[in-house]
């Protein structure tokens, strides 16, 4: 689940950045367009993380939440700034935070299994 998350996250985000660079840039405002490129950076950076986190045995198999609350995280944070940038409605930086709480958790998961000897 890591592997295939992550690439698929990575591999978005390149075209998403791609995208805000050249066909956000001349309709979003400097701020908006911000707001865009952090949603991306979020996005391609977890999507590598996932990839490392596929290359350790632990993270194989489907028993361990960190991936999953990693890609969970990903999604609701990125998404909801996509959705925010493109549509400026303000509540939807309120869903931002949970997404990233959710990126904390997930890599609280894999500290806690690399200082217990499991990753």
């Amino acid at each position: 689940m890591a592997g295939l998350s992550g690439a698929l996250l990575t591999g978005t985000g390149v075209a998403l950045g791609a995208f805000g660079a050249h066909a956000l840039k001349a309709s979003l405002t400097p701020a908006m367009l911000e707001v865009f490129e952090t949603g991306v950076r979020y996005q391609t950076y977890h999507g590598l993380g996932l990839l490392a986190l596929a290359a350790w045995p632990r993270y194989q198999d489907r028993g361990s939440r960190a991936p999953l609350l990693l890609l969970a995280g990903t999604l609701v944070f990125s998404l909801s700034l996509y959705l925010l940038s493109l549509t400026g409605l303000r509540w939807l930086g309120a869903i931002t935070p949970l997404g990233g709480l959710l990126m904390l958790l997930g890599w609280g998961l894999v500290a806690l299994d690399a200082w217990r000897g499991r990753a």
